[in-house]
């Protein structure tokens, strides 16, 4: 294996491989742009959480909001974990993959009543509640279906995770949570509400963390309040503080382990005595995954090279949103490079994938491959200039699966009705 990314990505000879087959292989059969996912990969980081917190109990809730792929959710099922969800969509595909409902989480700031009704009736583990108007509605909705529904509280514990300031969630101006200073009213407040059960407490603090230092505060904070709730008579049974780890997206990237953050985290949860969960979602899909991409055309303009390719950022959009860096691989090497900018189709000058970024030499008709796409890759697609989506495929040592077929122009227009 030369030219390691992963040992699920790699160079054999000058072919890019996905496990045990050359990528070329399945894009010629699949067209581009196409997502390509290693089972193996997700299994990998799957038995990293496991082993690391094997000594605590743990309940690990895959966050699905990085990829909610049906054949995806199964794998995380199939293997144990519960699931964080963001909306009554999560919660559909849920059920359907065939999670446990007491092992879903539900967070969000916006939970609509509907998907309230949803949640409470499919008698869901907890519901990080996010305002102490949601509190009310949410007792109210219980008291309609005459159930009662669990709750946890999510805190902002005002930490600053060190990444991007759009998806740091635990400062105290993200719209995030309920501050500390509020915390203890609201749990009050809850604990005087006839159809609400008190669960639990939680906090996220962000998302691509390369640094677990900022997790000791955001749980040593959250402990804090665990104990003042005990004394006030409010015993909880868990204590969740989200995910967050980070991932490679350079290859000399070095991101924290599962076990960097058990170490950290768990003789701290320990002094409550409470169940702990965590919600990792990048850490577990985000580097199994690439998008795959054809060369359509070349642009030299003097100063600036381009390569045009057929994925764009209604396929990947995070270059676009966050000036994300992903690694890009040809996918089949060709010795000499070129400085160019790496475009899509689409009709914005952010519809980008890299800038002045040294790639080989490649020609029309070839294959690009973009890295450590399996998270937040997919699911921020969309259909914007009218482009079908992605097809999406597992591969599985020898094999590979169609796990969502590529849309189709009738696909795109099969919800809209003609007014005459």
């Amino acid at each position: 294996m030369e030219g390691l990314f992963s040992r699920f990505f790699y160079f054999s000879r000058d072919s890019l491989m996905c496990e045990n087959i050359p990528v070329s292989d399945i894009v010629k059969k699949t067209g581009t742009p196409v997502y390509i996912y290693s089972k193996s990969a997700i299994l990998e980081k799957i038995n990293q959480y496991k082993e690391a917190f094997k000594d605590y109990p743990t309940l690990i809730c895959y966050a699905a909001k990085a990829n909610s792929n049906i054949s995806v959710l199964k794998i995380f099922q199939e293997n144990g974990l519960g699931l964080d969800i963001v909306s009554g969509g999560e919660l559909y595909r849920g059920l359907k993959a065939g999670f446990n409902p007491q092992k879903i989480v539900y967070a969000g700031v916006g939970k609509t009543d509907e998907e309230l009704k949803q949640a409470i009736e499919a008698g869901i583990l907890s519901f990080n509640v996010e305002s102490l108007m949601e509190l009310d509605v949410l007792d109210s909705i219980a008291e309609s279906l005459g159930k009662k529904a669990n709750v946890s509280i999510r805190i902002n514990p005002d930490v600053n995770p060190k990444t991007h300031p759009y998806i740091s969630t635990g400062l105290k101006k993200s719209k995030f949570g309920i501050d500390m200073e509020d915390a203890l009213k609201a749990y009050r407040t809850a604990s005087k509400k006839k159809n609400l059960n008190i669960v639990g407490i939680h906090c996220h603090i962000g998302s691509q963390i390369m640094d677990v230092s900022p997790y000791r505060e955001a749980v040593e904070k959250t402990v804090e309040l665990v104990f003042k709730l005990k004394k006030e008579g409010i015993n909880l049974s868990h204590i969740d503080i989200g995910g967050g780890l980070g991932i490679k997206y350079r290859p000399e990237d070095s991101p924290p382990s599962p076990q960097d953050l058990a170490e950290m985290v768990i003789p701290i949860v320990k002094e409550t005595g409470l169940k702990l969960i965590i919600e990792p979602g990048r850490s577990l899909i985000g580097e199994a995954g690439i998008l795959v991409s054809q060369v359509l055309f070349l642009k030299d303009k003097g100063e600036k090279h381009f390569i045009i390719i057929d994925a764009g950022m209604n396929d990947l959009l995070r270059p676009a949103v966050y000036n994300a860096y992903h690694h890009i691989l040809p996918v089949e090497k060709k010795g000499e490079t070129v400085t160019a900018d790496i475009v899509g189709p689409i009709c914005e000058t952010g519809d980008f994938f890299a800038v002045d970024r040294e790639i080989d030499n490649v020609s029309r008709g070839d294959y690009l491959a973009v890295m450590s796409a399996g998270a937040y890759g997919f699911s921020m697609s969309s259909n914007y200039n009218s482009r079908p989506r992605a097809a999406e495929i597992l591969v599985e040592k020898d094999s590979f699966h169609t796990v969502r077929k590529r849309e189709t122009y009738e696909d795109l227009i099969k919800l809209e009705e003609e007014v005459m």
